[in-house]
């Protein structure tokens, strides 16, 4: 327990008080887990794998015996154990026995190596199988440790098959027209192999200069022309060679197919007819009543045509097809006898065909064409429309427009009728113009649709007219009852219906719709529902101070427009007097005196009680107060008087307070009091007093009222409905011009004159609706029925009219109706109307493209039939061009400017003609003139694009198209045909098609020789008298193939090297060379390290694979590096190979020995004998050639030699001398450790005697020389030997 302690101590002490740098954290995990793991099971099992699950590698089919297959990965076992004993066996995924499993140990790796096996007859072949799965296992010899990993072997592809056509014979017919570059037909081969292996061309066996053959999809194309009667069949062979032909430098292995082309002369177009149908003058001598144009797009005999015949539709043969004119195919369809024009009055419809002379020959569609009878008009009169559906107002007076028919086209000497019935009385129609207008007012006559028939002058043509009668609101409400008289009592309550009143309209939708108000000044106490008619009360009636009687007026309106029509009927309502008033005192609370001897019979004062509504007499009587009978109450007057004697009743002084009530025989009146006093002595006449009700004053005033409200109410009977009457004509305003001028030109809806009238009544008596009652002669102008504009309805013509007098007509909608008239004299101006005439509808000229600047080509001529200025004529050129001009006064074309055919082949320009008007617009007409320039033969051919630039792979063979050239040349005939040539072909190294354009190789080429090619070509067309030509560029740069046929390859897979640790930066270690059966680029290597342990530690020299260090080496911290050195070569596609390079660091004494312990602590017992062992002192060497040459030794603190130590062992032991631990009973020490270069280290012992004869030693340590803070990973805190001491015996 006492040493546990110490040890910890040594480690707070070294730790405390500082912060432990991370190699103090890094030195202790260390050896925890070296602790923890030896005390672990089954640890070496576990280190005893693959360096992965699954490995791929790859080996060539047909490969020879004892081929090694190629890994990227390092596939093998780590040992672990040096001493284990590995061997590989493939365990399953090898059925045909292909293959065998080595194992090859370098330093600490076991290769895991699949080799081919030799003596088997099958080889393997990617086409029957391309991979094998191994799975392999690893064992140790003796031991029971096994692994397992897969190794997917892929076979890769030799060009061992050659392409295959399917099938080998084919044969296309062609026609003869076919166009170049047309793709003919197609052969196809296959190749098995895979990749670039796989890859073939097509060529031709023979050289061919018709056709082409694309190297790679086998398609045929046309690549000159073809001559039928030259050769009509071509046998061609074609070949399909595997490219790896050039690589291997021989023919290569290739198969054959066969191409046979025939050739046809075929007639693949009908020919085409086109017509232009023309209708001839009736003084024709010879007329053309069509132009037949024939195409067809074949060449030679099969384009010409044999004839055009009529198929059909002559009966009579009275046509004929005479071929004549400009064109060498055109024909014009003439009489060839009298025609029967009665017998067809239509016409005849020839059925047309032509025929080719090709074979087989071919017959056009058949084509229809029309001949027109000259002798009838061609287009049928009839009417605009069958029938005319127009709708009017039912307002519309005389005059107003309904409709206009029109025949189409109209003849000349036109004239429209309407057809008598029973309708046509309310119209009229202008003969000359078919303007129908209303001729009497419609809304007398209760129709709503009228129907006119109009017929031309013949009768035989006929339109219908149906004109509808839009409703208008021209119908008054018209009350059931010419007056209406109802009575009501005056208790009925607010809202009750008193009567209802009813009107009805005539009129439809809004217009017939009727609402219904009181027209009252007054306020009444009644209220009308203004959709039903209802009259009901509003609030309380009372006879006594309201009208006995209710005279009003009710107002029906409907909702029409523009205005409403209303009519009014007078409404009585007699108030009926009820007894609903109680009589009410003139005085109440009257007071009196009267003596003792009152005489019997005596008035002592009177009451009275009004009753407002006066129905019956008032009575009176005494409710209260005369229990004793003394007094007498008359109740017809209401006179009090005495009724018996005072004197005798006994009552010397005493009060009577009688209540005294009024009654009309139904109401009581609130009683009033009289209150009597009875004194002895005299008493004055006046001795009663009463408080007045002003009851009477309250009656005269509601009396006042009631004959005031009955004298508004008769004050209302006398006014008079000054609305409903039409009282006044319309009349014009005073701006109403006699006459007015419009220009004959003023187009149709234009605006002339707004006529301004007006009619002082209101509402339909002061509308105003205007009409032209007469003097439209031409059905010119219209007036609009409302607004009263004058518009112009139909074109004028001043030649034909030149003044016009209108009636123009106003009239308003009151009942009975009132009109104006006035009259308005319009002057028709004069118009610059007429446009020039050009004599010709279209003009056309031919002229050579080569016409110098000034040539006169046609004169064009129009004529104005306006006179003065406005039938001058002057000529233009509208179109902008700037190679043509008109002289403005003759109409003469003429040239201003170079022609160029090939740029504008022809020029359509519009030529005006406009007349010279001082005034207003002048008029023009346009025609077109189309000039055709004629071709010279002035265009070189010119290349597209301006210059080539191609790219040809260097194996292409021979016969191959690289390039197609091609030209536009824009003259026509042989100017426009074009020849092609070679001005340098490199010695023959090229060829070019004459007719085509299309450049071949004549030769191979070689990318290493010459890697671009220059061409130029020219191309000259066959102009006569002169050709032209141009020159283009072709650049053919050669593209470099994959001639790469060999890896780079190593003579071993794996190589062993060596160097010391603390080596310089840069220090060769050794060098790796690979081998490269091509040549040139494909041969050269370079080098480079792409994994292992010790990438970023070494470096390798791409060019000669010397590889060094990149980093200070430390054999302590690791003691040897796998590194994977690849070799690849420069190939287009690289191809490369690996290598296993193990680099192991040889060990240099660097590193001071160490003590197993800082401290020792032994323990011995005093009197020990002689060579007692007090402790092994523990070192060790990191470098691994200095633990056998380490020495001991004791250098201080042993003066009395109570100890020794074995300088080889460091074993200390007791000598002869006794130890004393009374005298000393502890030694410090200090040991000295060194190797046999010299390096040492010092220790410090001490030993302690115990009481009980114990002895206790401590050690300590001092480091030395140069190594001290290299190797001592954790500060050693010297203890002073003050610290120890004796412990007292027995603690």
């Amino acid at each position: 327990m006492r040493w546990r302690y110490n040890v910890m101590d040594v480690t707070m002490g070294c730790c405390v008080g500082t912060r432990p740098p991370p190699p103090c954290l890094i030195l202790l995990l260390l050896k925890l887990l070296a602790t923890v793991s030896q005390g672990l099971p089954g640890t070496g099992p576990l280190g005893f794998h693959f360096t992965q699950s699954v490995y791929n590698a790859t080996v060539y089919e047909n490969s020879a015996a004892r081929t090694y297959v190629n890994s990227q990965s390092r596939m093998g076992i780590t040992l672990i154990d040096l001493s284990w004993d590995i061997k590989y066996r493939i365990v399953s995924g090898d059925e045909e026995g292909f293959f065998k499993a080595e194992e090859v140990i370098i330093a600490d790796f076991c290769f895991l190596r699949i080799r081919t096996k030799g003596g088997n007859s099958a080889i393997l072949n990617r086409e029957i199988q391309d991979n094998y799965l191994l799975i392999v296992k690893g064992s140790v010899r003796g031991e029971d440790l096994e692994a397992w990993t897969k190794v997917n072997i892929q076979v890769l592809d030799m060009n061992d098959l050659r392409p295959l056509f399917s099938p080998t014979t084919y044969s296309v017919t062609i026609a003869e027209s076919t166009p170049l570059r047309t793709s003919v037909a197609q052969v196809t081969a296959t190749d098995a192999d895979i990749g670039s292996n796989g890859e073939f061309y097509y060529y031709f066996k023979n050289k061919v200069d018709l056709f082409s053959v694309h190297p790679t999809s086998g398609v045929i194309s046309l690549s000159g022309r073809l001559n039928y009667d030259e050769k009509n069949r071509y046998d061609l062979e074609i070949l399909a060679v595997d490219r790896g032909m050039k690589l291997y430098g021989n023919n290569g292995v290739s198969s054959t197919a066969k191409l046979y082309v025939h050739i046809e002369r075929i007639n693949e177009h009908a020919p085409t007819l086109h017509v232009v149908t023309h209708v001839p003058f009736l003084l024709d001598r010879e007329p053309t009543y069509a132009v037949v144009t024939v195409n067809d797009l074949d060449e030679g005999a099969n384009g010409e045509i044999e004839s055009v015949s009529i198929v059909a539709g002559d009966p009579f043969d009275q046509f004929l097809l005479a071929k004549e004119g400009k064109w060498i195919n055109e024909y014009r369809i003439k009489e060839r006898k009298q025609v029967d024009w009665e017998g067809f009055p239509y016409g005849y419809n020839l059925t047309l065909q032509a025929k080719d002379k090709g074979s087989p020959q071919k017959f056009s569609a058949i084509k229809i064409v029309h001949i027109a009878n000259p002798k009838r008009d061609t287009v049928p009169i009839r009417f605009e429309k069958e029938t005319y559906d127009v709708s009017i107002s039912e307002f519309s007076p005389p005059g107003v427009m309904v409709a206009i028919v029109k025949l189409s086209p109209e003849p000349l000497d036109v004239e429209y009728k309407l057809s008598p019935g029973e309708d046509a009385q309310y119209f009229k129609i202008n003969p000359r113009s078919g303007l129908i207008v209303t001729a009497q007012p419609l809304n007398t006559v209760k129709k709503e649709v009228y129907k006119l028939v109009v017929t031309n002058k013949e009768g035989d043509l006929k339109a219908q007219v149906t004109i509808g009668i839009e409703d208008a609101n021209d119908h008054t409400p018209e009350f059931q009852q010419l007056l209406y008289d109802a009575f009501v009592n005056e208790s009925v309550p607010v809202g009750t219906s008193v009567l209802m009143v009813s009107a009805s309209d005539k009129d439809k939708g809004e217009n017939g719709y009727i609402t219904y108000s009181i027209a009252s000044l007054n306020l009444l106490p009644f209220a009308i529902n203004q959709f039903t008619g209802v009259i009901s009360t509003t609030e309380e009636l009372d006879f006594e101070s309201s009208p006995e009687t209710y005279r009003f007026i009710v107002r029906a309106s409907d909702w029409g427009s523009p205005y409403r029509h209303e009519s009014e009927v007078n409404v009585t309502i007699r108030i009926g007097n009820v007894n609903d008033n109680s009589p009410l005192f003139e005085k109440v609370a009257c007071q009196g005196v009267i003596s003792y001897d009152f005489p019997v019979g005596g008035h002592i004062t009177a009451v009275s009680a009004i009753d407002i509504d006066e129905l019956e007499l008032v009575k009176y009587k005494i409710i209260s107060g005369n229990e004793l009978g003394f007094f007498y109450l008359n109740p017809d007057s209401g006179v009090l008087q005495l009724k018996k004697s005072l004197m005798n009743s006994g009552i010397k002084n005493g009060n009577f307070a009688l209540r005294i009530t009024a009654t009309d025989g139904e109401n009581f009146a609130d009683p009033m009091s009289v209150n009597i006093s009875v004194l002895h002595g005299k008493v004055s006449s006046k001795s009663f007093s009463c408080r007045e009700t002003r009851v009477a004053q309250k009656l005269a005033e509601k009396l006042l009222i009631k004959a005031k409200a009955n004298g508004k109410l008769n004050l209302e009977d006398g006014f008079l409905d000054f609305y409903s009457i039409n009282r006044q004509g319309p009349h014009f305003d005073k701006s109403f011009p006699s006459d007015v001028a419009v220009k004959e030109n003023l187009p149709v809806g234009a605006n002339i004159l707004k006529i301004k009238a007006y009619d002082a009544d209101s509402g339909f008596n002061g509308k105003v609706l205007f009409t032209i009652s007469d003097g439209n002669t031409d059905s010119c102008f219209n007036i609009d029925m409302e607004t009263g504009q004058l518009k112009v309805l139909m074109p004028m013509d001043r030649e034909h009219t030149d003044l016009y007098l209108l009636n123009i007509t106003i009239y308003d909608l009151g009942n009975p109706q009132k009109s104006s008239w006035r009259l308005l004299t319009i002057n028709v101006e004069d118009a610059n109307d007429n446009s020039p005439i050009f004599l010709q509808d279209s003009y056309s000229v031919n002229i050579l493209e080569s016409s110098s600047i000034g040539t006169e080509i046609i004169q064009v001529e129009a004529r104005d039939k306006d006179l003065g200025s406005n039938g001058e004529v002057t000529y233009s050129v509208l179109t902008d061009t700037q190679q043509f001009a008109i002289n403005s006064s003759t109409g003469i074309v003429y040239v201003t400017d170079q022609l160029d055919r090939e740029t504008k082949a022809n020029y359509s320009l519009k030529i005006e003609a406009r007349d010279k008007a001082e005034s207003g617009q002048q008029l023009f007409s346009v025609v077109t003139l189309k000039v055709f320039l004629d071709d010279v033969n002035d265009c070189s051919p010119a290349f597209i694009p301006s210059s080539y630039s191609v790219k040809v792979l260097e194996d292409l063979p021979v016969g191959t198209v690289i390039a197609w050239l091609e030209t536009h040349d824009p003259d026509l005939g042989l100017g426009g045909q074009v020849r092609y040539s070679l001005v340098n072909d490199y010695n023959g190294r090229f060829e070019i098609d004459k007719a085509s354009g299309a450049i071949r190789l004549s030769k191979e080429l070689d990318y290493e020789k010459q890697q671009l090619y220059n061409l130029t070509v020219r191309a000259k067309d066959k102009g006569r008298p002169v050709s032209l030509s141009s020159v283009s560029f072709v650049e053919v740069e050669v593209v470099d193939v994959n001639e790469n046929l060999h890896s780079p390859y190593f003579p071993d897979f794996a190589v062993v090297g060596s160097v010391k640790e603390n080596s310089r930066l840069g220090t060769s270690v050794l060098k790796v060379t690979a081998q490269d059966e091509d040549t040139g680029r494909d041969g050269e290597v370079q080098y480079s390290i792409r994994d292992g342990s010790g990438l970023g530690r070494f470096n390798i020299d791409d060019e000669s694979g010397v590889i060094s260090t990149a980093d200070i080496l430390d054999r302590e911290t690791a003691g040897s590096y796998w590194l994977t050195v690849y070799a690849t070569d420069r190939g287009v596609v690289p191809l490369y190979s690996s290598i296993e390079v193990y680099i192991e660091i040889e060990d240099v004494n660097d590193n001071a020995p160490l003590t197993s312990d800082p401290i020792y602590y032994p323990v011995i017992m005093e009197n020990s004998p002689k060579d007692v062992s007090v402790i092994q002192i523990q070192a060790e060497d990191p470098d691994s050639s200095s633990n056998e040459k380490l020495t001991y030794r004791i250098t201080s603190g042993n003066p009395q030699n109570f100890f020794t130590i074995n300088t080889k062992t460091g074993l200390i032991t007791t000598t002869s001398r006794k130890l004393d631990r009374e005298q000393q009973a502890e030694h410090f020490l200090e040991m000295l450790t060194c190797e046999a270069f010299g390096e040492e280290r010092t220790f410090n012992l001490a030993v302690c005697t115990l009481a009980e004869g114990v002895v206790e030693v401590f050690l300590n340590t001092s480091r030395s020389l140069q190594h001290t803070s290299a190797l001592f990973l954790c500060p050693i805190t010297f203890i002073p030997i003050s610290r120890f001491h004796c412990p007292v015996s027995g603690t």
